[in-house]
């Protein structure tokens, strides 16, 4: 029981901790890409350490849903952290939530944003909020089909046992999740604000999504909001690693072999992040009235897996 609370502990450290890092890699890949020589793989920690450093400044009417919100965000974020296996299966908190219960932790995060977003009042902070709902009922369905595929696979909602199952499996080419990994890449740009949808690097009031909802925010509240977007990304690498690549997580508990776990996780992420910042580079900003069709897409992608492994198993 130590050992499992111990092996727990790490990997929420791992994740709370690593999610600037890997932010500032993709952030730097981009630059490189574009001829830039970019502002470094730890800038992240020096705004954050900036921000905290600072002192904060609250609108006028701001009610206390506006001051809790960034704090609810990043413990809706270290909530996910502790259940997503990104080393060893070996995770005591893993049971009290399922694949299920991750899509409605993601979407409480989103809710206190979006609240807080309009409590202001402002125009930026409104249309910031609609768009992001608009978002976010569609990128929900299309995330739950998602995870039905691998779920029919392992026969369990437990991320922890459709990781077990797949890995410990000789390795097959399943075309069910091929669909299921493009329709959660997909999602997955959209829920963590990237291009296509949205840009993270923008300002402008007829492009920005993410940012029109945190423009009242500053110091320490923009640093856990800024924080949480972090470790959201990162979230989604770890899933999409733990359902679609979970070769190098260790599963029997052995603790010998988490230094080669964390190797494989490192080599994994440098090259999802170096993948992400090629796919933004050679992407464009797609209108808002766009962003149905590309979740459309993704869904229809989702499902398609879902009824390819429901033909397969006839």
């Amino acid at each position: 029981m130590i050992q499992s609370l111990f092996s727990q502990a790490i990997q929420t450290f791992l994740i709370v901790a690593l999610a600037p890092l890997l932010l500032g890699w993709v952030n730097q890949c981009r630059a490189w890409l574009q001829n830039k020589s970019g502002a470094g793989v730890l800038q992240p920690y020096r705004v954050l350490h900036k921000l905290f450093h600072k002192d904060a400044v609250l609108a006028e009417h701001a009610s206390s849903l506006f001051r809790i919100a960034p704090y609810l965000q990043f413990g809706c974020m270290v909530l996910v952290a502790s259940i997503v296996p990104i080393l060893a299966t070996d995770l005591p908190f893993s049971a009290a939530a399922d694949v299920i219960a991750l899509v409605g932790l993601f979407a409480l995060a989103r809710l206190f944003a979006a609240l807080a977003a309009m409590d202001i009042g402002t125009a930026f902070g409104s249309m910031g909020a609609r768009r992001e709902m608009l978002v976010a009922c569609l990128a929900e369905p299309a995330l739950l089909m998602v995870f039905f595929t691998p779920v029919l696979i392992a026969q369990s909602t437990s991320l922890t046992t459709i990781v077990e199952t797949i890995a410990n499996r000789e390795f097959v080419l399943y075309p069910s999740l091929a669909f299921a990994a493009v329709a959660f890449y997909m999602v997955a740009l959209a829920e963590n604000a990237r291009i296509p949808i949205d840009n993270p690097a923008t300002h402008l009031e007829l492009t920005m999504i993410h940012e029109a909802m945190i423009l009242e925010y500053s110091a320490r509240h923009l640093a856990l909001i800024e924080w949480a977007s972090a470790m959201k990304l990162l979230n989604y690498s770890a899933i999409g690693l733990a359902l679609f690549l979970p070769w190098g997580i260790v599963t029997t508990g052995d603790w010998m072999l988490l230094p080669l776990a964390l190797v494989a996780l490192c080599l994994k992420l440098l090259l999802g992040g170096a993948g992400l910042a090629l796919v933004e580079t050679l992407s464009a900003k797609l209108r808002i009235f766009r962003a149905p069709e590309f979740l459309g897409t993704a869904f229809l992608l989702a499902v398609l897996g879902i009824l390819i492994r429901l033909a397969l198993e006839r």
